[in-house]
């Protein structure tokens, strides 16, 4: 409810539990205040099939796996995958509740929780039957179990299980750690059993090319493992609308749960209320969206529950100092600060709080929160300026001061800093082409160069042009206007002569971060990011099933892994050491290798979120992953990029790749056949013949 109702609005204040260092992120079973902020379940793929699973069970289907392992790290929504599951399990069981409330004792019981929390299901159900219920809720524990290690407990409960004829059911949580000191140990010690059944895990939960099915576990018909991490939460589920963040999204910013943007505290200033009345429009939500997608693609990295969750709070709540987040309301520290703006008007020196208050305020909304980063480093540089031009007495340049220099120190909460850093070096629209369109409106468009032009001249002009269109939150037009009177101040004679290259780069870093300001705000809400299209077509890629687009990039890869119509090896060095002169290297020459693409990916396994393609045939094929920096370098090389000017990890995945196949194909007579081997650097070549081999000068014969 909210406020017109005569409720107090839930958000923003509710969302700062929604952070993963604090209860509501972090999930506990059967406990209706943890883990689950948003209260509504999230809808995933696994989901869906452990549902299918629960009603499988209730009906004895013969094929049905008796052992379910979900596999991933911290906050992938393990803990809540159980939990649904049970209650599934519970009403395709007709148990009435009584499994669940069995269960929930346990998981409360005073002492500490078990390693394996059983229950009686089969008993439990309106008609009985045989059907014990076995959870381990976290791999790594060994309570009851004191003086095993965790992989040895997980060691016997899978010996016990898999291939018996008992009726037990056994779901567990696990992570990669986990399974692989229980292959190792079983390794080891040579448990024949358990090393292949947790061999057949570990490769059914990878990511690698020729990933054998999950569900069923192949070779184990009675197992089913599941890699919570591989699917994405910014994708829509299987016969789904909407995917799982986008939901998160829409629970965050319902507008029931918050106070009318202006009827807050802070009114028109509060840059909470601004972001949620933004995010709750379409547009700008599945802006957002799309950017955070495009950060999975690029960076390699997956959004989990958690880090949504916290990511959410971020950029809907803020980052609070500790002082202010004890009495847990953002739209009162928004409040204090618009009041410590408003001192400035007097004649006294104002504090430091007040003269960065317009700054808190105009990046604290979703767009500045996001895209975070600012040029710190010159913070030192700008204060001896403002020094020897005589400034001290200027509010928003020594508030712009401390503000770069506030951010000198950590600020970012510790849940998602990683992944905030990596998005911004990836795609902070700060960086966008300046041939880069953005809508400002539903029906206007303009270009980035437009707004850089602008900037350049006088920040007074551009807020002239950007005004225009409405399209800035009040506190960034604030912010523009204290900036743009003291760009004038700098340009006065009196200012300048003093030191005109001090004057010159302060006014030249003002322009530079009003410019970038403005860049943000509304770009983020079109997703207008640098490389925007590669991205785009990159996802294209990635998310078609039946792989058409693939084979155009794998013609592309093909190009440039060979020469022309040749494959080179290298004779004279292994992989990683430096080439020797051209005049020493022996180069074996064999025909052109082909990139393909491999076959549809199996249905028992998740959507893998990476591509790969074949490399090679017969015995020496190599499986190579399309990372987005190479699909990157195939699209610029087609724009004329030079291949001497590739990234480094490019360069380093198709030399890995060439390497690979190297070995192999020295080993392969067919292939040697129709080889030749090339000496120095003069044309010197040695080849096949009839009656042995024979040297030749191919440059001679040209």
């Amino acid at each position: 409810m909210n406020d017109k109702q005569g409720m107090q609005p839930l958000f923003p204040r509710a969302l700062l539990d929604w952070a993963g260092n604090h209860a509501g992120g972090v999930k506990r079973l059967f406990d209706s205040h943890s883990g689950r902020p948003a209260k509504d379940l999230l809808r995933t793929n696994l989901l869906k099939r452990l549902e299918e699973w629960a009603n499988s069970l209730s009906v004895r289907e013969p094929a049905c796996p008796r052992v379910v392992l979900l596999v991933g790290g911290p906050g992938n929504g393990k803990t809540e995958a159980i939990e649904s599951t049970i209650r599934w399990l519970d009403a395709s069981l007709e148990c009435d509740g009584r499994l669940v409330d069995e269960l929930a004792r346990s998981f409360h019981r005073i002492g500490g929780i078990p390693r394996v929390v059983t229950a009686d299901a089969g008993i439990l159900s309106r008609t009985p039957r045989d059907l014990r219920l076995s959870i381990v809720q976290d791999a790594t524990a060994t309570v009851g179990h004191e003086g095993v290690s965790a992989a040895n407990l997980l060691i016997e409960e899978l010996g016990v299980l898999v291939g018996s004829s008992s009726c037990d059911v056994y779901l567990c949580c696990v992570n990669r750690g986990v399974l692989d000191d229980a292959l190792i140990h079983a390794l080891d010690n040579k448990l024949d059993g358990p090393s292949k059944v947790l061999e057949a895990i570990t490769r059914a939960v990878s990511l690698a090319a020729d990933a054998p099915s999950c569900w069923p576990l192949a070779g184990f018909p009675s197992v089913a493992v599941w890699p919570m991490d591989a699917e994405s939460l910014l994708v829509p589920p299987t016969d789904e609308l909407t995917s799982p963040a986008e939901t998160l999204i829409r629970q965050a910013t319902e507008p029931s749960a918050w106070s009318a943007y202006g009827a807050c505290a802070a009114g028109k200033k509060c840059p909470f209320c601004y972001s949620q009345s933004l995010l709750s429009r379409r547009g700008p939500r599945d802006a957002l969206l799309q950017v955070l997608r495009w950060n999975e693609l690029g960076s390699g990295k997956r959004w989990s529950f958690r880090d949504l969750f916290s990511l959410m709070s971020y950029l809907l709540s803020g980052h609070l100092p500790a002082r202010d987040e004890q009495h847990g309301d953002p739209c009162a520290w928004a409040a204090k600060l618009v009041e410590l703006d408003a001192t400035l008007v007097g004649g006294r020196r104002p504090a430091k709080q007040a003269m960065t208050a317009v700054f808190q305020l105009a990046t604290t909304s979703y767009q500045h929160a996001l895209f975070h980063r600012w040029d710190r480093d010159v913070s030192l540089t700008l204060r001896k300026d403002i020094k020897e031009l005589g400034l001290d007495d200027d509010s928003t340049l020594m508030g712009l001061q401390h503000f770069l220099h506030d951010r000198r120190a950590p600020y970012l909460p510790a849940t998602i800093a990683p992944l905030l850093e990596g998005l911004v070096d990836l795609l902070d629209p700060a960086l966008a082409s300046p041939d880069s369109q953005v809508a400002v409106s539903a029906e206007t468009t303009i270009m980035l160069r437009d707004v850089d032009i602008r900037f350049s001249r006088s920040i007074h002009e551009g807020i002239e042009f950007i005004r225009r269109y409405q399209a800035l939150s009040p506190m960034e037009l604030d912010l523009l206007k204290k900036l743009a009177q003291s760009d004038e101040r700098l340009s006065r004679p009196e200012v300048r002569r003093k030191r005109p290259a001090a004057a010159s780069r302060v006014q030249q870093l003002l322009r530079d971060f009003a410019g970038r300001l403005v860049r943000r705000s509304i770009c983020v809400r079109s997703s207008v990011v640098p490389d925007a299209s590669i991205l785009a077509a990159f996802q294209k890629v990635v998310e078609d099933e039946k792989q058409h687009r693939l084979y155009e990039v794998a013609d592309q890869v093909e190009r440039l892994l060979n020469n022309g119509a040749d494959f080179e090896v290298s004779l004279t060095t292994t992989f990683g050491q430096p080439l020797p002169p051209a005049q020493r290297q022996a180069t074996l020459v064999v025909p052109r290798q082909h990139v393909g693409v491999p076959s549809l990916r199996n249905p028992g396994r998740p959507h893998s979120p990476i591509c790969f393609l074949e490399v090679g045939s017969g015995a020496s094929a190599q499986s190579i992953a399309l990372t987005y920096d190479l699909f990157k370098a195939v699209k610029e090389l087609e724009r004329g990029l030079s291949p001497a000017s590739l990234p480094r990890t490019v360069v380093a995945l198709l030399d890995t790749t060439r390497a690979r196949l190297a070995g192999p194909i020295v080993r392969d007579p067919e292939i040697l056949r129709r080889s030749k081997i090339r000496i120095g650097a003069d044309g010197t070549v040695i080849a096949k013949s009839w009656d042995g081999f024979v040297s030749r000068n191919d440059k001679a014969r040209q």
